[in-house]
């Protein structure tokens, strides 16, 4: 039986400082361990515990601490501290009351060195959602849990933009940071325990339900004057039931920002938002099981109306009119904007009870994203070239609805855990369980003025919306499928030093069939100062139903006749006949050594290798046509086919790498200062393409040079990041600096022209930050970011993605930002 502590709780929080606790009920010591924590988060806030989890034992007495429920281990009496694996726990308390990112994305990506996110720019959807990723790998190759809950995906593939092309993600910015209590990162392969897409890591987004209400109100915009930010947000926990219900609501307004120049017909920068959030999270006593039972539930809606600037088009006397203007309409041109209302829902109901020595877990999560399109500021120039033709002044519509997607998922968790004291050496903890999942894909057509050929065969207006042109009724999909998983998770004490974790898993997909993964992972501490760890596991990534069944179709002219260019779902039509498989799962082999080392009470530092290989990843192929492959062109003609691209599992790739932390706390000049430093050093490697035998001996039309340093460098190879926050009387002072590496992208003429790839010089921004805190219920905050207002390598703009001098790399492109914060305590 566990210890139990009914009177006299003191929490310690280091070997002179001591916190007593008055607590109605009895607490086991793991309750008491997880109480430190949080008296560490709120006496410390993120910057302390940012990076390295052992930063945490420095702050505690020397016994460790054992009830933190941390990603990575099932085990109830798991720490931070203590775990097999790196671990990163990212309390978000400072970030939500007085950083300087209003969003989530852009917060992780300016304080974990292993996540990056960059906001595109003119990559149509992508520009609307900001995907990220861990250690260089795909958005879709990082599992993200809420609560420790699959969340969903977005509907949206990406297939444009600088980074995570072909992938699916999740919108993390969906969730509002007053939210969020902290962000776990699992920097290690974890598909044995929790499944697909937990390749690169694992993302468990932790919500808060504490009493007591808070709201803030946020200002900021570019030293350019443009991209305001308006940001309100309130969070309110409440007593019910015995339990607590936290409340979350958020409006962020972010203003569109443009730095093309000024006789560019383009806009280049942000993309404007409205965001609208709501998000519920509580727990509350059931009674039930000898009063252990926990009716816990969580539920959040975000309506985003988006809005991207497509490329510019030209006026009187440019070769757009009449293929792509209409001189009536717009005489010095235009830029079409692919505007967005996104629809996010979540929710989570579950119950949690002891049933005799067993801790079970019955859950039910939902999730569903809808993207839906309207094209404004625009026109279909085949229709106004008809109106031209018939006599009148040549109109077309100026906006169009032009469809759009959805994705919808449905998972049921059946969960237990045990440890047995004095198995397998000290203990043994077992974790077993199932999981069914649903998930359904939509593609709905837009009307049909948005995908349409008015005038005719030749006549020189070219169909659909311009800058995006809609979904055709060929194009709508509905597809489901469904997964069945068991798993099998333990975690062995072997002796005081030594633990030893092993998990294996099942999976099973309708559309693909079935899967094994596995994973060991052991620690063991050399000294009360030093841990060395490692692992090694296998995992894998279902196929998702966005890569297998999208479809876009949009007329060209190819040869002076019109021809349409298809993205061609998998197992359709078009795929069959230019002899493409069935897509496949994704499979891989990770590897991690590392250490961690407390040298001092106040000084700690980690070190971890990784190795990550994945063989059949899925790629987006480059366009099949006459000019590349005259045989397979002259089949699709028969299907009225002109060029065509395909998802296809054709890549082997190997990443490694090195994560560094080091952290200290210590005073300066009689005042407190907490330093932090933590790098990522990795590089990815395409090893192999193997094409399918009907693509053989075109493996650079498959996947060209441009694609597979999309691959290799879509995000910088090393990223660094120096803090420091220093706390003088009622002013905190909060300085980072990040150092982002150099990336090398290809160019649309390609090397075998003689035009060179685009390399990205190594840059380094700063943000600085100074909070005043009136009294224990306000603080004021100003601040800025990028204050050197570095920019990305200027290019060739003939040659980029986004065909802007400035692509979106590294940090961004739109410079120094300025904001201001309010945060209340009521």
């Amino acid at each position: 039986m566990a210890v139990q502590i009914c009177d006299n709780l003191k929490i310690a929080l280091s070997a002179s400082t001591v916190v007593p606790i008055k607590s109605p009920f009895c607490l086991s010591e793991n309750a008491v361990s997880t109480l430190r924590l949080a008296v560490l988060s709120a006496l410390y806030g993120s910057t302390a515990l940012a990076f390295s989890p052992a930063v945490l034992a420095q702050a505690t007495t020397a016994e460790p601490m054992q009830s933190v429920s941390v990603v990575g281990s099932r085990r109830i009496t798991s720490s931070a501290t203590d775990t097999v694996v790196p671990v990163d726990v990212i309390p978000m308390t400072a970030a939500a009351e007085r950083g300087g990112q209003f969003d989530l994305s852009q917060t992780l990506t300016n304080i974990s060195p292993s996540f990056n996110s960059t906001r595109q720019s003119g990559a149509d959807g992508a520009d609307l959602i900001d995907s990220a990723a861990l250690r260089g790998l795909g958005s879709d190759q990082t599992l993200v849990l809420v609560n420790g809950k699959r969340r969903h995906s977005t509907a949206l593939v990406n297939l444009f933009g600088a980074r995570n092309r072909g992938n699916t993600g999740t919108d993390l910015n969906a969730i509002p940071m007053l939210a969020i209590k902290d962000v776990q990162v699992l920097r290690d392969g974890a598909a044995a325990q929790y499944g697909s897409d937990a390749i690169a890591g694992v993302m468990d987004i932790g919500l808060k339900k504490s009493l007591g209400c808070e709201a803030v109100a946020g200002y900021g915009q570019y030293s350019a004057g443009d991209g305001e930010n308006y940001l309100a947000s309130a969070y309110c926990g409440i007593a019910l039931g015995g339990g607590v219900v936290g409340i979350t609501a958020e409006y962020l307004d972010r203003g569109r920002s443009d730095r093309s120049e000024p006789d560019n017909p383009r806009i280049i920068g942000d993309s404007k938002t409205k965001n609208k959030t709501l998000y519920v999270n509580g727990e509350i006593p059931t009674g039930a099981f000898n009063n252990t039972g926990r009716l816990y539930f969580t539920g959040g809606l975000q309506k985003r109306d988006a809005s991207s600037a497509a490329f510019g088009r030209g006026g009187i006397g440019s070769d757009d009119i009449p293929s792509r203007n209409s001189a009536a309409m717009y005489p010095d041109g235009f830029v079409p904007f692919i505007n967005g209302e996104l629809d996010d829902r979540y929710a989570t109901v579950g119950h949690r009870a002891q049933l005799g020595e067993w801790n079970a877990d019955l859950s039910q999560t939902y999730g569903y994203n809808r993207l839906r399109y309207d094209i404004a500021n625009t026109l279909n120039a085949s229709i106004a070239n008809a109106d031209l033709l018939g006599g009148g002044k040549g109109i077309s519509p100026n906006s169009f609805d032009a469809g759009g997607f959805s994705f919808e998922q449905w998972t049921t968790n059946l969960d237990f855990s045990r440890y047995f004291n004095g198995i397998v050496g000290k203990g043994l903890n077992v974790a077993f369980g199932a999981e069914y999942r649903v998930e359904k894909y939509k593609i709905f057509a837009g009307e049909p003025g948005s995908y349409i050929d008015a005038d005719g065969v030749g006549e020189g207006g070219n169909a659909g919306s311009q800058g995006f042109p809609g979904f055709q009724p060929g194009d709508e999909t509905n597809a489901r499928r469904h997964s069945s998983a068991v798993y099998l998770d333990t975690e062995a004490d072997l002796t005081d030093a030594a633990k030893l974790q092993a998990a294996v898993r099942w999976e099973n997909y309708s559309d693909f069939g079935s899967t094994w993964t596995g994973k060991l992972a052991g620690s063991y501490r050399l000294t009360p100062t030093a841990l060395l760890r490692g692992s090694a596991s296998t995992g894998f990534r279902a196929p998702s139903l966005q890569q297998r069944y999208f479809s876009s179709t949009f007329t060209d002219f190819i040869g002076g006749v019109p021809t349409d260019v298809v993205l061609a779902p998998n197992g359709g039509a078009v795929a069959n006949l230019a002899g493409i498989p069935p897509l496949k799962e994704e499979k891989s082999t990770s590897f991690t050594l590392g250490a961690t080392w407390t040298p001092l009470e106040n000084v700690s530092v980690t070190a971890d290798l990784y190795q990550i290989r994945i063989r059949d990843r899925i790629v987006l192929s480059g366009r099949f046509d006459a000019d590349n492959y005259p045989e397979l062109a002259a089949r699709l003609s028969t299907l009225g086919v002109g060029q065509a691209q395909f998802f296809v599992n054709s890549v082997d790739t190997k990443t490694r790498g090195i994560d560094l932390t080091a952290s200290h706390r210590g005073t300066l000049l009689g005042n407190r200062l907490t330093t932090f430093l933590a790098a990522n050093f990795s590089k990815t490697e395409v090893e192999d393409i193997h094409a399918p035998a009907s693509l053989s001996g075109y493996e650079d039309v498959l996947l060209s040079e441009r694609e597979r340093l999309f691959i290799e460098q879509g995000g910088p190879r090393r990223k660094v990041t120096l803090g420091f926050d220093y706390i003088t009387g009622p002013v905190e002072t909060d300085f980072k600096i990040i150092h982002f590496g150099p990336q090398t992208l290809g160019t649309f003429s390609g090397t075998a022209a003689g035009v060179p790839n685009l390399h990205y010089e190594a840059k380094t921004s700063a943000d600085l930050a100074f909070t005043y805190t009136v009294n224990p219920n306000v603080k004021i905050t100003a601040g800025g970011n990028n204050l050197f207002n570095a920019k990305p390598t200027a290019q060739n703009a003939d040659e980029t993605d986004n065909g802007f001098k400035y692509d979106s790399v590294q940090f961004g492109l739109n410079g120094t930002s300025y904001f201001a914060r309010l945060h209340v305590k009521f």
